[in-house]
């Protein structure tokens, strides 16, 4: 799964993600202790993993809302990838629904048309856009 996690770091932050497999490795073996519910991994008997969706369910801490935040989806270049990350979220959705929760929120990156198509194929909608200075200090 830190594989994975790399290759979304390094979608989402471009030159500046985080590469090292060590880190991601760490971070998720510390959520596990959490959100282990949540991780859902696509895969094929014994062969590497074909899919990862990272869930957490959070609560809006000004409305006492409770939410799900799909942190990571990903799936690998295979010939079948559609239709893995189309099982994942169906999954996904599914695991929200049993834990309660009404609204889902995923971030991706403006530049990731693939998964912004997957989410808009399942209803999800555009609510904001960050924007970004990479260089305030030599802009006049």
């Amino acid at each position: 799964m830190a594989e994975f996690e790399v290759e979304i770091a390094k979608i989402s932050f471009a030159d500046e993600a985080i590469t090292d497999p060590a880190v991601h490795e760490k971070k998720l073996l510390k959520a596990m202790t959490r959100t282990r519910d949540g991780m859902l991994v696509a895969c094929r008997g014994d062969g590497p993993a074909d899919g990862w969706l990272w869930i957490t369910v959070n609560t809006n801490a000004m409305s006492g809302a409770r939410y799900a935040n799909f942190r990571s989806l990903a799936v690998a270049d295979v010939p079948e990838r559609t239709e893995i990350g189309e099982l994942l979220l169906e999954k996904g959705l599914e695991f929200v629904r049993s834990e309660g929760v009404e609204e889902v929120v995923g971030k991706v990156h403006v530049r990731n048309v693939r998964m912004r198509t997957l989410y808009r194929k399942f209803g999800f909608e555009s609510t904001h856009l960050t924007m970004r200075l990479p260089s305030a200090g030599t802009q006049q």
